[in-house]
């Protein structure tokens, strides 16, 4: 059986060049519970403050009607869920949520609209959102499907920081999830923002119906792309009624936490955010997964189109927790 040993992880953790085989990050999950966050732990402290999270706040600028066929998606228009079609939201709507969103603590500021890829009249109206939130103090990133090498540049241009566009799962995997678009279409997207000068936020998500094997491709393909995201959404699958994956058994959830520790071991600089499924997840989970080396949140009332955990309820947690927001 593959095994990693300590001081191996941790001549990793200052290795921007590390390569990882999916045996290697399947011997992490292997790992006992505890020996696992005690080296996720470990590392998280070699790079970041322990007990300090980046707020993060996502607003749907334009929901519903996408052309994608992503099977965990109530924003598809293969898919009847109940979301329905709007358009793209006005300048001042964005910016005044933005404004509440930093009022609350947030930090970084991202926007999602449900395009398979944006037109160019987009690109113009996503640029001014960008200059906006850019002009009140906070990070901005958007999420708008594919892109070309032009809106890339064009985005950067408006001073957008970080685009995130997720693999969702490993290759192998990724077939039985979505039809529309290839995995090759994802990377390709990466590299053109790469290549524009953006920073990327790439992710995934689990309990798709995956098996370890899968998840621990995932995370090899993540922690493999050069450079590694510099920050890494965990998804916990939603399942909304109306969706192909919606019944399907949830992931376990110290499988979940044990995916956290491993992508902070990974991809020790990057920012391991908890994203989809934060609603779902008591107290208890929550604080393991800043154990293993989570430190960023998606903060607020809603996640796109479904619950999140309310404000109040993250600052109690962090409060009880003893944790600190990042300014």
């Amino acid at each position: 059986m593959t095994t990693i040993s300590a001081s191996n992880l941790r001549k990793r953790a200052f290795s921007s060049k590390a390569r990882w085989r999916t045996d290697e990050i399947e011997a992490l999950y292997a790992l006992p519970f505890t020996d696992l966050l005690y080296r996720a732990q470990a590392i998280h402290r070699l790079h970041f403050d322990a007990n300090e999270v980046q707020l993060s706040t996502l607003l749907s600028i334009k929901t519903g009607g996408c052309a994608e066929d992503c099977g965990y998606c109530p924003q598809s228009s293969h898919f009847d869920t109940g979301v329905a079609a709007t358009k793209l939201l006005p300048l001042e709507q964005v910016l005044d949520a933005a404004k509440s969103a930093k009022a609350q603590g947030a930090t970084r500021f991202c926007m999602g609209a449900a395009w398979r890829s944006p037109k160019q009249r987009d690109i113009e109206r996503v640029s001014e959102m960008v200059r906006g939130v850019k002009a009140l103090g906070m990070e901005t990133c958007m999420t708008l499907g594919m892109l070309d090498m032009g809106q890339a540049h064009a985005l950067k241009d408006a001073g957008l920081d970080y685009y995130n566009h997720n693999i969702d799962t490993a290759p192998e995997f990724y077939g039985r999830v979505i039809s529309t678009r290839t995995y090759q279409d994802r990377l390709e997207t990466l590299e053109k923002v790469r290549e524009a000068g953006l920073r990327v936020c790439c992710g995934g998500i689990v309990g798709l119906g995956e098996g370890r094997t899968q998840r621990a491709g995932l995370i090899a393909q993540l922690a493999n792309l050069e450079p590694y995201p510099e920050s890494v959404p965990i998804n916990n699958l939603v399942q909304v009624e109306g969706t192909p994956l919606a019944g399907i058994e949830a992931i376990d959830r110290f499988e979940f936490v044990r995916t956290i520790a491993v992508a902070r071991i990974t991809m020790p600089k990057a920012m391991v955010r908890l994203s989809a499924g934060r609603e779902q997840m008591d107290d208890s989970s929550q604080a393991l997964c800043f154990l293993a080396g989570a430190n960023s949140i998606f903060y607020g009332d809603k996640l796109l189109t479904t619950d999140n955990p309310q404000v109040t309820r993250d600052q109690d947690l962090l409060t009880r927790l003893g944790m600190r927001t990042q300014k």
